[in-house]
């Protein structure tokens, strides 16, 4: 118990050895040991470190959950190392609403059809971006919380011990300092005890600044493993995008198959093609601009003098085209066909043959001849 009580009384008066000195220093009134120029640098990088990564890591966070309700559902759970409760994202129910809609109005009827496609295409987008959230979170939001929960606090626990033992080390400076200052008549043995405190004070807080400087010089590493996390994170992303462009690649080629998709009215197809949504596919020439100028003029004369001659002409493709029925013809970019006018057919249908194949084709896929 004595020797208890005798700690704890060493320990107060280190305590207030330190809380003097750090006072003093405040006020100017005691010198204070400056670090080297090194370990300066080395702790204002680890700083800049853990401001960026902590900025990137909430960023990111808001990217792939912009809503903070979920983001604070999910934190208290991953707290409570629960498993969160799965929910649809805003694509799929999105999807879900369009597939329900279409079902009620008919899959028969081109609506209704077009409104179950585009909901099988919003749940895919759905999936993909699932996907790319996990994986996110796994490569790239884990590791850089993980240097902030982790080996940063290691460097803060150890940076603080180095300022204790600065501390301890200029308030044993300060002691021999006043024990050399005194008269004669000051005992031997009260300097030979300052000096060897400061010895071991001395020893205490180069030691502690070699450990402190060994864990900063390791950010370096830390950073060659965040831009490993960088890179997978970034090709995450770009697997998500070229899924989602792919998805709308097929559905726009699907949604090209219905000819409700144009007004029944020839002219307004003319004059207003530009605001029609026309599947953007890659093709070996560039597509016509209907409603620009003269070529649109000559275009929409071309096929109504086809259509009142009810002869035929040779057209080109412009782009492939799959038929939705067995009374339709599927078409392949630049190859060339024979078109004609059947009457009582839609202004924006014409009948296509190739060989003995004989069907149904868009006029919006097609360049007439000369």
């Amino acid at each position: 118990m004595d020797f208890n009580v005798k700690r704890l009384a060493a320990d107060a008066g280190t305590f207030l050895s330190r809380a003097v000195q750090f006072t003093e220093e405040k006020l100017g009134q005691a010198e204070k040991t400056e670090l080297d120029a090194h370990l300066e640098n080395l702790l204002g990088r680890a700083e800049c470190t853990r401001q960026w990564t902590e900025r990137i890591l909430k960023q990111t966070e808001v990217l792939l959950q912009p809503n903070p309700n979920v983001r604070l559902e999910e934190f208290l759970y991953e707290k409570l190392e629960k498993k969160a409760p799965t929910r649809m994202n805003n694509h799929e129910l999105l999807g879900q609403s369009m597939i329900e809609s279409g079902n009620e109005f008919s899959p028969g009827t081109a609506y209704g059809n077009a409104l179950i496609k585009c909901g099988e295409t919003e749940k895919q987008i759905g999936g993909a971006e699932r996907e790319f959230i996990q994986s996110s979170a796994i490569n790239f939001l884990t590791p850089f919380r993980n240097f902030l929960e982790g080996d940063f606090k290691t460097i803060l626990k150890e940076r603080k011990l180095l300022q204790v033992k600065r501390l301890d080390l200029d308030a044993a400076k300060t002691k021999l300092k006043k024990a050399r200052m005194t008269d004669a008549r000051a005992l031997v043995h009260t300097r030979t005890r300052a000096e060897q405190e400061l010895r071991m004070t001395q020893s205490e807080f180069d030691r502690q600044a070699e450990i402190t400087r060994l864990l900063l010089e390791g950010v370096s590493s830390t950073h060659a493993h965040h831009l490993r996390c960088l890179n997978d994170f970034v090709e995450a992303q770009s697997t998500y995008y070229a899924q989602c462009y792919q998805y709308m690649t097929d559905l726009q080629k699907q949604l090209g198959s219905f000819p409700s998709s144009f007004s029944n009215n020839n002219q307004s197809v003319m004059s207003g093609a530009a605001s029609i949504s026309v599947p953007t596919l890659p093709v070996s020439g560039p597509l016509p601009s209907p409603s620009s100028g003269r070529a649109g003029s000559a275009l929409a004369g071309g096929f109504n003098e086809l259509r009142i001659s009810s002869g035929s002409r040779k057209a080109r493709v412009l782009y492939d085209y799959d038929a939705a029925g067995s009374s339709e013809l599927s078409l392949l970019a630049d190859e060339v066909i024979t078109v004609s006018s059947v009457p009582g057919m839609d202004s924006d249908w014409l009948m296509g043959e190739r060989g003995n194949q004989q069907g149904k084709v868009p006029i919006t896929y097609l360049e007439l001849l000369n």
